[in-house]
């Protein structure tokens, strides 16, 4: 856009990672656009840089935005640029990442348009995408057992609450099962998944919630339901795009809304310290060290000292 910045000093601690739905932040002022090159190459988008009046100081907060599936829609799943996304929003400072996902529900009490802050992923990816920091030559292991932050959860449900009688329906849990797509389950697999306890599905919660571990960043996803996948079979019509986007569509008003509501939240003065992620902070200093200084690889080295700066020296 002619006239806006394409730099910003200023640390940046909370990101949004808008998805199928969500492709900007209305209502924000932008302040910045940046082209940011990573080791692992460009971002999915260019990170636009939004402000916001903090409630409690009235302190211009600024956050980061990256479109997942590009400015157009034009990655697949399997083609977005998970490794630069989660590093980019690192290297700007960003310890608190909201994402959002358009999901299918595989229980009938989630509703098409209804909202779902999950807490468990099952990984049905196969391995295609790149999905952690530490390889060729640097070893690091990081604990997933609960794969979003749970604080952050807190603070999500409770907006989401907050919202009830303005049109917005939430679950306060479920397990996302996380396909590898671009084709959407046969009948079979969405039935497997329901017996298995999964809640709703996506092509998007992984390997980006493992990233964000990986780089010390508190992750929530926030998930709508656009349609029942297909496993119910009685004749009803199957999922498919029109589907997905007519429910998008429809419910774009409380999605904007919520996702309002949680960086007004988030950016009050007494959620500072959560937005900073301190209770992740240092995790991977350990991690990635497990690896001796004389087998590592040189190029993977460099890039982790990227995106850790004084980790690994």
């Amino acid at each position: 856009m002619a006239g806006v910045p394409n730099t910003y000093d200023a640390p940046v601690h909370i990101a949004v990672i808008g998805g199928t739905g969500i492709s900007s932040l209305p209502g924000f002022s932008l302040a910045a656009t940046l082209d940011i090159d990573t080791p692992w190459g460009k971002p999915s988008s260019p990170v636009s840089i939004v402000t916001h009046a903090s409630p409690s100081t009235g302190a211009s907060i600024p956050i980061a935005f990256i479109s997942r599936h590009g400015l157009h829609h034009e990655l697949a799943p399997h083609e977005v640029k998970n490794q630069a996304n989660i590093a980019a929003l690192r290297h700007l400072g960003v310890r608190t990442i909201i994402a959002f996902s358009a999901v299918g529900s595989l229980q009938e009490e989630i509703r098409p348009r209804d909202f779902v802050v999950p807490d468990q992923i099952i990984d049905r990816t196969k391995g295609i995408r790149p999905f952690t920091f530490f390889e060729k030559g640097m070893v690091g292991h990081v604990g997933f057992g609960d794969p979003f932050d749970k604080r952050l959860a807190e603070i999500v449900r409770r907006c989401g609450h907050s919202l009830e009688g303005e049109g917005v329906t939430l679950h306060d849990k479920g397990t996302v099962i996380c396909m590898e797509g671009p084709q959407f389950s046969t009948r079979a697999e969405s039935n497997m998944y329901r017996t298995w306890g999964g809640s709703v599905i996506n092509m998007s919660a992984l390997p980006e919630a493992k990233l964000a571990r990986e780089a010390e960043i508190g992750y929530q996803m926030i998930c709508m339901a656009t349609d029942y996948d297909c496993w119910r079979g009685n004749g009803e019509e199957d999922v498919n795009v029109e589907m997905v986007m007519a429910h998008m569509k429809a419910n774009a008003e409380n999605a904007q809304r919520f996702m309002a509501a949680v960086l007004n939240e988030l950016t009050k003065e007494e959620n500072g310290e959560l937005v900073l992620a301190k209770h992740m902070e240092g995790q991977m200093r350990f991690a990635g060290a497990m690896t001796k200084k004389e087998g590592r690889g040189q190029e993977a080295e460099k890039k982790l000292q990227w995106l850790f700066p004084g980790y690994f020296e």
